[in-house]
């Protein structure tokens, strides 16, 4: 069930809807695992319980339930009327992930995921393979930028690339979109599909640790913002998405209501995912 009750921002021409989703969790089997490059795993999922799976915006997130240590399914909570039930002797182990791609017809679903320090999450993806369970819950609900900005921007590291990917893909043909995204290396540079006329900006931050330089911030103020109304998103570690929101906003004075930021990580936090609205 979508309820698009829930209200809209923006004018009437660039409206920005906010789409409530029934609250569902599911359990999966791995079908497909690829690399899309060394440090980015694509795990396809597949499953009966995919029936009624809705993702609005490229920007969702499901929350992942990961199998513990010697267990072949994973624990998950229980979902009551819109709420999260959770027995705190017997938290799962969950993280948020962005649903890239889903197939209805084939009950398919790809989520991509960065293989960085050492974790739950990590350590599950590298090791998965066809057969394996994993369980998702929501999305909760879609955050629906429509296309009839002129342009627009996209920045954030590696654990953006999902959300900047799919972007790309529903673009229409007419609009500009500019992405500036910072990864480790050439390597970890991907290929997008896009209808649009898409300009990337790679940077790579070499042996430097992810969330530590100011690359996306330098590249962002020496940008030559198009003219028209653009939309920008922005997806990084919570203090680098924080500053680039505020060079946006504040040094470039983009209205704010056209940025939409989020910390989709922050260092020695576990499950970390904050909008920055303000």
């Amino acid at each position: 069930m979508t309820d698009t009750s829930a209200g809209t921002i923006s004018n009437d021409l660039h409206r920005i809807t906010r789409v409530r989703h029934e609250l569902k969790r599911r359990l999966l089997t791995v079908k497909h695992v690829t690399s899309v490059t060394p440090y980015m795993k694509r795990i396809t999922l597949t499953g009966d319980d995919l029936e009624g799976f809705v993702s609005a915006s490229y920007d969702n997130h499901v929350k992942v339930f990961f199998p513990r240590p010697g267990e072949a399914e994973p624990l998950m909570p229980v979902f009551s009327e819109g709420r999260v039930l959770v027995d705190e002797s017997a938290r799962p182990i969950a993280r948020d992930y962005t649903p890239l791609r889903y197939d209805e017809a084939a009950k398919e679903l790809d989520i991509d995921f960065a293989i960085h320090d050492a974790g739950p999450a990590t350590t599950w993806a590298t090791q998965a393979k066809p057969g394996d369970k994993v369980g998702i819950g929501g999305p909760r609900g879609s955050f629906v930028v429509p296309d009839d900005f002129d342009w627009y921007l996209l920045i954030g590291d590696e654990t953006a690339l999902p959300a900047i990917g799919r972007r790309l893909e529903e673009l229409r043909p007419a609009t500009r979109a500019i992405v500036i995204a910072e990864v480790a290396d050439v390597a970890e540079e991907q290929v997008f599909t896009s209808k649009a006329s898409v300009t990337i900006n790679w940077l790579h931050r070499g042996q430097q640790s992810a969330g530590s330089t100011t690359l996306m911030e330098d590249a962002l103020r020496s940008l030559k913002l198009p003219v028209g109304d653009g939309y920008a998103f922005i997806a990084a570690e919570s203090e680098v998405a924080k500053r680039l929101r505020k060079i946006l906003v504040d040094e470039r004075q983009h209205p704010k209501a056209w940025v939409k930021a989020s910390g989709y990580w922050k260092g020695g936090a576990e499950n970390y995912h904050e909008p920055h609205d303000d």
